[in-house]
């Protein structure tokens, strides 16, 4: 009896176990909620791992325009430190509202006006254009529709709009931390939305 016994209860060690390991691994691949979106609170990027080091909501006026979040090798707690990060960064975007692409993309392109160096405009241009007809070419943003901008050494600044990434990435490390700006510059699209950001709320 004990001997039959012996392989079932090895099973049933062996299913604890499974069970344990799977328990533990949902456990590391947690969601955050941010007005109803789910962010991964860590990812994997090009074969590199980040964590969301803080999320929060962009609004205009009273309305939600999007959801926003910053993934970085290892946290930080400045605009400073996020901007010499080493490694890939990802911000990641979910429209709370429709919103006219165009429009969406003259807001970002003032963004980097507001908070870049006069020194460094001219070099942000082409860029900046770039990512205009981008923006343009996508006509509008509907609720639910997500966008990153991801930094990759080596490759530069890949935007990626609803799961597609777009063509010639912008390869100088100034037009991300530019574009990282818009969001932790002196001069943020919004204030509360900067220290989300940087894990102060």
């Amino acid at each position: 009896m004990t001997a039959l016994s012996l392989p079932t209860v090895l099973f049933s060690r062996l299913a604890l176990a499974a069970c344990l390991a799977a328990t533990a691994l949902g456990a590391s691949a947690a969601q955050v909620d941010v007005a109803g979106v789910k962010l991964e609170d860590q990812m994997d990027l090009r074969g590199s791992p980040l964590v969301l080091n803080g999320a929060g909501v962009r609004y205009k006026a009273i309305f939600k325009v999007y959801t926003a979040g910053l993934y970085v090798g290892k946290k930080v707690s400045t605009a400073e430190e996020a901007l010499a990060a080493p490694g890939p960064k990802r911000v990641a975007i979910t429209m709370l509202r429709d919103i006219d692409a165009n429009e969406l993309g003259k807001l970002f392109t003032k963004g980097v006006e507001d908070n870049s160096p006069k020194s460094e405009m001219v070099n942000l241009i082409p860029g900046l254009l770039r990512m205009g007809q981008m923006f343009a070419d996508q006509k509008q943003l509907k609720t639910g529709d997500t966008f990153t901008i991801d930094w990759l050494p080596g490759t530069g600044t890949v935007i990626t709009v609803r799961g597609v990434p777009q063509p010639d990435p912008v390869k100088e490390p100034a037009f991300f931390n530019a574009l990282l700006r818009i969001w932790l510059g002196p001069n943020p699209a919004d204030w509360k939305l900067k220290d989300a950001l940087l894990g102060k709320q």
